[in-house]
């Protein structure tokens, strides 16, 4: 099936710069999975570009370690080892509870109520067992949060992380749903709103620790 790209909200001044923030934008709502070729020509048809810009593109997020190019030269989404994800989760924490402190500051009360939007928009969707709604609500959820802070070397980080889980998360959703998704959210909006730093903390480092370190050695190989 043909992933889904959605218009970039911001103007870029070169094509490529576009077919970059498409693609990844695809990897972070899941739209590739774990195993699974992607084609130049396939997706510059449906970006409605030439094969240059996507072939720049690839090697941008195969440098980022989201994408994989093999010895014959295909690029693949990368399987996940039980040692890199435990890598990646543990680097997730760090730095994740490091921008989540940071943004506490400047958390206003229409930023807060945001953030309860949110919530309500994963909720709403865990309780539909609606996968894209989810992945997209978390994503906006976390990063809303972290942006805050303006942790402009912590976010890229941040990124290249969620890159590297994304496809894997939404595998794993597309075989056992998300309705029994552990949700952490309320309890970090409450410590963002008594501005309680630890608690904050530990409701960020939950909410990675619960939703990757469940992933069993079972779920981490392919279809």
């Amino acid at each position: 099936m043909d992933a889904e790209f959605i218009e970039p909200q911001e103007d870029f001044r070169t094509t490529q710069e576009r077919v970059y923030y498409q693609v990844r934008d695809a990897l972070l709502r899941g739209q590739f999975l774990p195993g699974k070729a992607i084609t130049i020509r396939g997706l510059a048809e449906q970006l409605n570009c030439s094969p240059m810009p996507v072939r720049e593109a690839l090697r941008r997020l195969t440098s980022e370690r989201a994408l994989e190019l093999s010895d014959t030269r295909r690029v693949t989404v990368p399987s996940m080892t039980r040692e890199r994800l435990d890598e990646i989760c543990a680097a997730r924490v760090a730095l994740e509870c490091q921008a989540a402190a940071q943004a506490l500051p400047f958390v206003t009360e229409g930023e807060l109520a945001t953030l309860r939007a949110l919530d309500d928009r994963v909720t709403a969707a865990l309780k539909k067992n609606d996968i894209q709604e989810y992945v997209t609500g978390n994503l906006d959820f976390h990063f809303t949060l972290y942006r805050l802070g303006r942790p402009h070397i912590i976010l890229s980080l941040i990124e290249s992380l969620w890159l590297q889980t994304a496809p894997l998360q939404h595998l794993v959703f597309q075989r056992f749903g998300v309705q029994e998704l552990p949700d952490r959210h309320q309890d970090l909006i409450e410590a963002i709103a008594q501005k309680d730093e630890q608690r904050v903390r530990t409701a960020i480092r939950q909410d990675i620790e619960e939703g990757l370190g469940s992933i069993s050695a079972e779920e981490l190989l392919p279809i």
